[in-house]
């Protein structure tokens, strides 16, 4: 399994697992783009990269995921198909897909934003964990 979704409250969360940072972050963004829409029928035919830095891990996953959600509000794109390569706390990553077509995408959970809300990126056990505002 590389993600769960759980619920808190109002809100919504990712459980990621990896056994790397880069495998963390890549099931993050999926976990967190398989809330939005159904992916099944996504195609990746187009991408987007992601240069990122931050201050700590957890706060480069806080951007790296608010970045996608970022693109994905203004250009309309869904995502489905991600790399990262994470070296310290600067990141390059990739995510692949195409614009929203509501006659194909099952659109499912508005995110508002990625909060910091009991943020937590643990590479040694291989989890990280993300609540969104919806």
């Amino acid at each position: 399994m590389r993600y769960e979704e759980f619920e808190h409250t109002a809100d919504v969360g990712v459980r990621a697992y990896g056994h790397t940072l880069d495998e963390l972050f890549v099931n993050a963004a999926e976990g967190m783009f398989s809330l939005i829409a159904d992916l099944s029928n996504l195609e990746a035919v187009g991408e987007v990269e992601v240069r990122l830095t931050a201050d700590d891990i957890p706060t480069l996953l806080l951007r790296w995921l608010t970045e996608l959600l970022y693109v994905h509000e203004t250009d309309r794109l869904l995502f489905s198909s991600f790399d990262a390569k994470v070296a310290g706390t600067t990141m390059l990553g990739h995510a692949r897909g195409e614009r929203i077509d509501k006659t194909r995408h099952a659109l499912k959970v508005a995110i508002k934003a990625v909060t910091r809300h009991r943020l937590m990126v643990d590479p040694q056990k291989g989890i990280a964990e993300v609540i969104f505002d919806i």
